[in-house]
């Protein structure tokens, strides 16, 4: 069978915590470029909250920088309809 796979191009994938970028072969399609440090080329860039750069368990540490704000603006946000207590 022809054309069953998709095309696949290098997309860079961003860790948005500690800005590591990995140049990986993907299929999936993004609308936003960005220039890959390494070699200085602009390829699609994709963000990711989590990598290996700053999973808990690749690093051995606890980052709670983001989600702590995310969790303040959650709370402010229900606390005004008195929802979260």
């Amino acid at each position: 069978m022809k054309n069953i796979h998709p095309e696949t191009r290098l997309v860079i994938f961003e860790d948005s915590q500690t800005k590591t970028q990995y140049l990986i072969d993907s299929a999936i399609t993004t609308k936003e470029t960005g220039i890959y440090t390494i070699d200085g080329n602009t390829y699609p860039l994709v963000k990711v909250d989590t990598s290996a750069s700053s999973h808990p368990f690749y690093t051995g540490e606890q980052t709670f920088i983001q989600a702590q704000g995310r969790v303040d603006k959650f709370n402010k946000k229900y606390q005004k309809r008195g929802t979260v207590k």
